[in-house]
């Protein structure tokens, strides 16, 4: 491989003007493409085959009109009096809302948009429990009344109203900004008058993604480092261009595939995370392996060549291991999961391309002022033999002074570090969990205030009757009704399609109905699951004894299997990335033990960085965030996206060892080697990676913002405390047998020579004195 990646690097030099025309003719087409025929992304986290996918679908069967629940743009604008007052006070000005929404666009038809002081009042008229009074005690065998009062549309206190409403799209993503915005202002006019108006649900969710600033944070951290790391501005920036054009065409490429395929809201963000921080990374590489080729020719072209040849087959391994544990998502049948994965995918598959090609490229136009601008001149110190010694080396030799000790303190601290995971909760992030200043939670906020926490959180029971004679399905679906009703956490239960008369006549013609139940607990509450386990675990019970076929579905409900089949996906999804990185890491070290080595440490690393998110964003401590689950499918997206990270430092690093090793150097004089040759830019290459994922901390968004401290985190841990403390302390004490390998797998395994063991590298051959056994 090194022969062909150094041929391709000379190559693309030498004809500079072809390779940065072509690229550019790629982005036109892509361009044009996204232009003329994308659409807009998705936000269904839905997944085919879950319990309450197939209750949507057996209403669907019923009740043709019927919404899934995650395509239905439901809103709740909650309205409230000042403190001491009630909402009847102000009739006129809820009236006065109430009409101002019913004229915003994308509205349903005006008598759906209820106003809650005129329905409350009506319903006391009519000898129902009063919304601005204290309802009356249920009795105990009402199961109705606790979800009558919690679904009312004032509070018992009169301080509170809802008006619930959907906008008429077809699915969440088709309201537009400007209806948002419509409501929003109205809103703003309604608090003119003292109240306090708010407003949640799917309708009102963001759709848009993060204007930039958490890319230009990353981006200018990411300058910075490569400045003092090449003392060069010109050298600083390549990196950084060539990541920008590599993500530039990834997300016009994500675009344009909106035309063929459902790509999530969220699959951009991320793997502009991902694109970014590799990007900069295997630029990085090749780049400051041209520089240390300059100092052994004069030669340009060559120079490029032996970097291509070699930093680039390491950057092709590397980019092999993000993509596989990217790509790999696709095993776990997640469809929303899997266009993350693929799109982060495609996106680090450009970066690799662009490091092969566009860098020599430009480095060819550039030739000689590819390192201008310099703010300070390269003047390693050196030995007296004429090597380098850098803080890489005094690293690596610190370490070779007690390599067992280095690795029980890595072991004890990364684990100690672990123990938190034990309390993880997953769950989706919903409005109860937003953060604090938005219009979501405090609408959120009010609700539970006024209704109680259960009011976001209703579960749908789908009950078919059409097995049921016609005379015994009323005492059917009351035996339903009292089976929900007595399982512990339920506030109340009741017939949704009974409160209508046209939706009754409906369910009596399709033989079936829509009970509509109501927990004590919020959406993201541990016992809510717990409520839906109880609730699955008797069905079958209640089926036999009723003839019913009866399905659970509902947001809450939906999220919460999407969460189980993530759970239950996580042990073949590791077990297909370690394997198959397991095989291409013996492909790249000859070695058993390398590869093992580079697992375990994974293992450590995630495991850590799981355990600090739950203390920082589960737990809320340090006041960071607001303390919330963690989002359901943070870990098996981390765990993938930082096995191919890991799998980078390890390659760079060990790479540069094996490469010593094969040139004549022992086992302790590679490590040594491999410091020196690589550590600076490896630790530069990290600090720019966890700059680029901290800047999305900032973000408002709970899923990026978790996702940017994760993965920022794993970095640190996985790039200083793993690879550049804790492997070269296992090298150390396996010596030799560190690159063992039985022959017979020797002969099978292909040799892809990453080291450029076939390049003609004269300068290798020089004479090394050996390194001193400091840990003698």
């Amino acid at each position: 491989m090194a022969t062909y990646l150094y041929r391709l690097g000379k190559t693309a030099y030498r004809r500079w003007p072809v390779f940065i025309a072509a690229w550019i003719a790629v982005f036109v087409v892509v361009g044009g493409v996204a232009g003329a025929f994308s659409k807009p992304t998705t936000d269904a986290f839905t997944i085919p085959g879950i319990p309450s996918e197939e209750a949507a679908d057996l209403q669907a069967e019923l009740f043709p009109d019927s919404v899934d629940a995650f395509d239905e743009a439901s809103v709740n604008v909650v309205v409230a009096a000042p403190e001491g007052e009630k909402l009847a006070d102000y009739a006129p000005e809820v009236a006065a809302l109430t009409e101002a929404l019913r004229g915003v666009d994308q509205m349903p038809a005006p008598e759906t948009v209820v106003d809650p002081v005129a329905a409350a009042a009506e319903a006391e008229e009519q000898g129902g429990s009063s919304g601005g009074k204290p309802a009356e005690q249920p009795a105990e065998d009402d199961a109705s009344a606790g979800a009558l009062a919690a679904l009312a549309p004032i509070s018992a206190d009169g301080r509170i109203g809802a008006i619930s409403f959907a906008f008429d799209v077809d699915t969440v993503t088709d309201v537009e900004p400007a209806t948002q915005e419509e409501v929003k202002e109205v809103m703003a006019d309604a608090r003119a008058s003292g109240l306090t108006v708010e407003a949640n649900g799917q309708g009102m969710g963001e759709f848009a993604p993060p204007g930039g600033a958490a890319e230009l944070i990353g981006i200018g951290l990411a300058l910075v480092v490569l400045v003092l790391t090449f003392g060069s501005l010109v050298a600083a920036g390549l990196p950084v261009i060539a990541a920008i054009i590599g993500v530039g065409l990834g997300m016009t490429g994500i675009t344009a595939a909106t035309a063929f395929m459902d790509i999530g809201s969220s699959a951009p963000i991320l793997a502009t995370m991902i694109g970014l921080a590799v990007g900069i990374d295997y630029s990085l590489f090749i780049l400051a392996r041209y520089r240390s080729e300059l100092e052994h020719t004069e030669d340009r072209r060559e120079a490029v060549g032996i970097a291509v040849g070699t930093a680039g087959s390491a950057v092709v391994f590397a980019g092999l291991t993000v993509l596989i544990a990217l790509a790999a998502l696709t095993v776990v049948r997640i469809p929303f999961l899997t266009t993350m994965g693929l799109a982060a995918a495609a996106t680090v598959f450009l970066a690799v391309l662009v490091a092969l090609t566009l860098l020599p490229a430009i480095l060819g136009m550039l030739k000689s002022k590819a390192f201008g601008g310099q703010v300070r001149k390269y003047r390693p110190a050196r030995e007296d033999d004429g090597r380098i010694v850098n803080n890489g080396v005094r690293w690596a030799r610190f370490v070779g002074r007690k390599p067992l000790v280095v690795v029980l303190l890595v072991v004890v601290g990364l684990g100690a570090l672990a123990i938190p995971l034990k309390d993880l909760f997953l769950a989706f992030p919903t409005d109860s969990t937003a953060s604090p200043s938005t219009t979501q939670r405090k609408a959120s906020d009010l609700l539970t205030e006024g209704f109680g926490p259960g009011r976001e959180a209703p579960f749908q029971i789908v009950a078919d009757l059409r097995d049921v004679a016609e005379a015994d399905r009323p005492a059917a679906t009351q035996e339903v009704i009292d089976w929900a009703a007595k399982q512990d956490g339920v506030a109340g239960v009741l017939d949704a399609t009974a409160l209508d008369p046209e939706q009754a006549e409906a369910a009596a013609e399709a033989g079936g109905t829509t009970l509509l139940l109501v927990p004590e607990f919020g959406p993201d509450d541990p016992r809510t699951q717990d409520l839906l386990t109880a609730l699955r675990d008797g069905e079958d019970g209640i089926e036999a004894d009723t003839g019913t076929d009866i399905g659970i579905t509902g947001l809450t409900a939906i999220t919460t299997d999407v969460s189980d089949r993530l759970n239950g996906a996580l042990v073949p999804y590791l077990a297909v990335v370690v394997g198959l990185a397991f095989i291409l890491l013996m492909i790249v070290f000859r070695s058993l033990l390398v590869p093992l080595t580079a697992t375990f440490g994974f293992l450590l690393s995630v495991l850590a960085t799981l355990g600090t998110t739950v203390v920082i964003f589960q737990e809320g401590t340090f006041g960071i965030m607001e303390g919330q689950p963690i989002v359901s499918f943070m870990p098996i997206f981390l765990i993938g996206v930082v096995f191919g990270l890991a799998m980078d430092y390890q390659v760079f690093l060990v790479t540069r060892m094996r490469e010593a090793h094969v040139h004549g150097a022992s086992p302790r004089d590679a490590v040594v080697d491999g410091f020196r040759s690589s550590a600076r830019v490896v630790a530069a290459a990290a600090i720019i990676m966890t700059a680029v994922f901290s800047g999305f901390i900032l973000e408002d968004d709970a899923i990026i913002k978790s996702m940017g401290f994760a993965l920022a985190v794993a970095v640190l841990f996985d790039a200083f405390v793993v690879r550049m403390t804790l492997i070269p302390a296992l090298m150390y004490l396996l010596g030799e047998k560190a690159w063992y390998l039985p022959a017979w797998l020797d002969k099978i395994l292909p040799d892809v020579d990453v080291e450029g063991e076939k390049l003609e590298r004269p300068h290798l051959a020089d004479a090394r004195a050996p390194e001193p056994d400091l840990a003698r």
